[in-house]
């Protein structure tokens, strides 16, 4: 990671309309929804209310009564691997969804509609790694950012950067930043200069057991309190946590294995 900022401004107000290709929404798909949604409120201090019904059993994550996140229940014959995904801002689901497959990519769910609060598709990069795609309706996204419990970053985590990100780029017309330093294999995402997203080329050092794949950074006030309190709550720490140039950072998976990380940004 080489920048996570949120898309807000300090105060906590995400954008009203999230541009094409921005993040603008996280969901988790787990077998267990209310013992999610206890890890996550004692976690992130989030409370939860009923999503979309044609989402199956699905809660949107409140923070102060504003929109953080949604989490859902997989149906019991659906093994699927369990992980956080972001979706990204779309004018027309159906035009980007047909895009992913045109540039090799693939769609597993939709486009199909949420009542009536947008349409969406998941899909996969080239690489494998799961994405959504969100054309918002009532429903815009996440309605609060940059403050401890809500998403502030998203950095997909492949084999090399640069083939996957000229897929993201047709798709969405984003600006690649490479990395300053030659030994690190990592673009920046950017629309209109603001920096959007990250993908960073890790080799054979990915997890065996995950492949390519997406991982959400959550603000909080304090990493290591909040790793304390995860480990009391049943989660796992994957990576300690370390002091960066964005803030105090740490890898991290719920009971249920979703990973994601925590930062704390500088004082």
């Amino acid at each position: 990671m080489t920048e996570a900022p949120g898309t807000a401004g300090r105060d906590g107000e995400a954008h009203a309309r999230y541009a094409p290709g921005t993040p603008c929404w996280v969901s988790l798909m787990v077998h267990g929804l209310e013992a999610a949604e206890d890890f996550y409120r004692a976690l992130f201090g989030w409370e939860f209310e009923p999503g979309p019904p044609q989402l199956g059993p699905y809660a949107r994550a409140l923070l102060d009564g504003r929109e953080v996140a949604g989490i859902g229940q997989l149906p019991v014959d659906r093994h699927l691997p369990i992980a956080w995904t972001p979706y990204l801002a779309s004018a027309d689901v159906d035009h980007t969804a047909e895009a992913v497959r045109l540039c090799g990519g693939t769609v597993g769910v939709g486009p199909l509609d949420a009542a009536e609060a947008g349409r969406l598709a998941i899909g996969s990069d080239p690489s494998g790694a799961v994405f959504g795609v969100w054309q918002a309706a009532a429903h815009l996204g996440t309605t609060v950012t940059d403050v401890p419990g809500t998403p502030v970053w998203n950095e997909l985590l492949t084999f090399e950067a640069a083939p996957v990100a000229k897929f993201y780029e047709t798709l969405f017309g984003y600006e690649q930043e490479p990395a300053a330093s030659g030994d690190l294999d990592h673009i920046t995402l950017r629309l209109d200069g603001r920096p959007v997203a990250g993908i960073h080329g890790v080799g054979h050092a990915l997890p065996r057991d995950r492949g390519p794949h997406w991982m959400t950074y959550f603000q909080v006030s304090d990493t290591d309190e909040a790793l304390e309190r995860l480990a009391g709550l049943g989660g796992h720490v994957l990576t300690p946590a370390a002091d960066s140039a964005q803030g105090r950072v740490a890898t991290v998976s719920d009971p249920e294995g979703a990973r994601f990380a925590l930062l704390q940004r500088p004082r």
